[in-house]
């Protein structure tokens, strides 16, 4: 989409990637008003579809621009020497009209469609259970071979055929998905939404505050713990970090009407609803420490592209890489690396760690956390060797000219992102979706993608202050990459990272993992076996 933005729309680099990086960072921050409205009052079924059909509209729109030319401004004149021409209002309009469709979309889409996927099948019985197990494998699986389709076969089109093709069969498959999506309606099963678990949050801390003045009680019978009600299939252990939450659940002669059930939800709370919310607290620093990584990867679809842009490109004679392809190789890492990792890692893992638990979810996001600083100094090494070519063969006034360095240098930064992807990111979905309580999945994978969009938001930033700050003769983030030093702007973040990491450490070391007892057998659940809660023990 840079390229797009840069060459048909005639936005400087830095613009461009600054739009980029805000709209991906709201794309982002959207689930978690499509969970809040799923759970609570029109259920998945509904929240994606109203989101298909905003994709379908914002992509129909997109469309638009590249086919017809007064949608965009007109193309530039290199030879004549005059400035570009920007885009009109109005055409920007349009251009931001179908971002914010897109948009609101992938807010209703993206946080239900893997649990009401889920919801089809029965999980009680143990063939339901494999059925589900087999669905999320398919389910990556086939974003998987999407995204790389989209980044081999629809990036060829948009670079070597025409952008009206390349966004118009996108669009025809989204309205195909569509359509069969509707036409099963009567097919799926559609889970009844269960209210806000917002509400609930915000009753535990206003019954905390009323009964601050009270004292713990040295009995756990004394607190609130009516049984389990809804779709809960297991009651979460009573913890002793944040006690002062306990006071929510303090009964009181007041707190009852005459026929036993509470007079008022604000004064009164189960130990599960304070339960609930201790582990969102808890989960609220660790989650916080994986911004960083997303900081990092945001760079390799904006400005690692436009390195791609300045670089040999070839593979042969006749065939070319488009620039906007190279994020295949994060896709092919990331791929490859998964089925090594469970056959190899864990196993290995599990042998040298004390009594064989393997590698946990935090130590599996630490890892990727560092690798994203591997990635960092990857790309800082890569881009000064690119410099260095530019300058010593002429290059430095010839922003658009093809440098005599193969763009495959490039590569391991892109394979180095895989693999912390498929640490980190993967292992933080995982964490997400075991640490939250049960009646709030939806949420877990909305907040995924709110690291995603606060990532893209810092990073734009992070763009803005280096570009001001440096801004003059030595712009580390020049128009002309020639000219600039984005080497330096790596190596910043790379540090970053690094600091970041450390803070993620001491979250990790003072993490519990959630332990939960199931009312048949009251036993503690296969979660509560990492119950160490350090990172490099657990």
């Amino acid at each position: 989409m840079i390229v797009y933005l840069t060459k048909e729309f005639n936005m400087p680099n830095v613009t461009a990637s600054y739009i980029l990086n805000l709209w991906t960072g709201t794309t982002n921050l959207s689930p978690l008003l499509g969970a809040f409205l799923s759970d609570s009052y029109i259920g998945r079924y509904w929240t994606i579809a109203l989101g298909c059909i905003a994709s379908l509209i914002g992509m129909g729109l997109l469309s638009l621009t590249a086919i017809f030319p007064q949608f965009r401004p007109p193309p530039c004149n290199t030879n004549t020497g005059t400035p570009c021409k920007l885009a009109s209002g109005s055409q920007n309009a349009l251009l931001y009209s179908s971002f914010i469709m897109m948009t609101i979309g992938a807010g209703g889409i993206r946080p239900c469609s893997v649990a009401f996927g889920a919801d089809q099948f029965d999980y009680t019985s143990e063939k339901g259970k494999r059925s589900i197990q087999s669905f999320f494998n398919w389910y990556y699986f086939s974003f998987t071979i999407a995204m790389m389709v989209a980044l081999t076969i629809i990036v060829y089109i948009q670079d070597d055929v025409s952008w009206s093709w390349g966004l118009c069969i996108p669009t025809s498959l989204m309205f195909l998905s569509v359509t069969s999506f509707l036409l099963g309606a009567n097919l799926y099963i559609c889970v009844t939404p269960e209210g806000s678990s917002f509400t609930s949050f915000a009753q535990v801390l206003t019954a905390a505050r009323r009964k601050c003045h009270l004292s713990l009680p040295p009995q756990a019978s004394e607190y609130y713990d009516p049984p389990q009600q809804g779709v809960l299939k297991s009651r979460m252990d009573l913890t002793d970090q944040f006690m002062f939450l306990n006071k929510a659940s303090i009964k009181t002669q007041e707190d009852f009407k005459e026929d036993g059930s509470v007079a008022n939800p604000w004064r009164l709370c189960s130990l599960q609803q304070v339960e609930e919310l201790k582990s969102v607290i808890r989960i609220v620093p660790i989650w916080s420490g994986t911004i960083s990584l997303f900081v990092c990867m945001a760079q390799l679809n904006t400005f690692s592209v436009l390195q791609a842009e300045t670089m040999d490109r070839h593979l042969g004679k006749h065939f070319q890489i488009p620039a906007g392809s190279f994020g295949i190789f994060t896709m092919l890492a990331l791929t490859l690396f998964l089925p090594l990792y469970d056959k190899f890692i864990v196993p290995f893992s599990r042998r040298v760690s004390r009594e064989g638990k393997g590698i946990t979810l935090l130590q599996r996001v630490g890892v990727g956390l560092a690798l994203a600083i591997v990635c960092m100094a990857f790309a800082a090494a890569v881009e000064t060797k690119r410099r260095s070519v530019a300058l010593s063969h002429g290059f430095m006034e010839k922003p658009k000219g093809m440098l005599p360095m193969s763009a495959l240098w490039l590569i391991p930064q892109y394979c180095v992102a895989g693999v912390a992807e498929a640490f980190s990111a993967i292992g933080q979905i995982e964490f997400l979706y075991s640490q939250f309580p049960e009646n709030m999945r939806s949420v877990a994978g909305a907040l995924f993608f709110l690291a995603l969009g606060l990532g893209n938001y810092l990073s734009s930033l992070i763009i803005s202050i280096v570009h001001k700050t440096t801004g003059g003769h030595e712009n580390w983030l020049a128009q002309n990459l020639n000219k600039g030093k984005l080497d330096n702007f790596y190596w910043l973040l790379a540090g970053y990272s690094t600091v970041n990491l450390m803070y993620f450490v001491i979250c990790a070391r003072w993490y519990r993992y959630k332990a939960t007892v199931h009312p048949q057998n009251a036993k503690t659940s296969p979660l509560s076996e990492q119950d160490n809660p350090t990172l490099p023990h657990a």
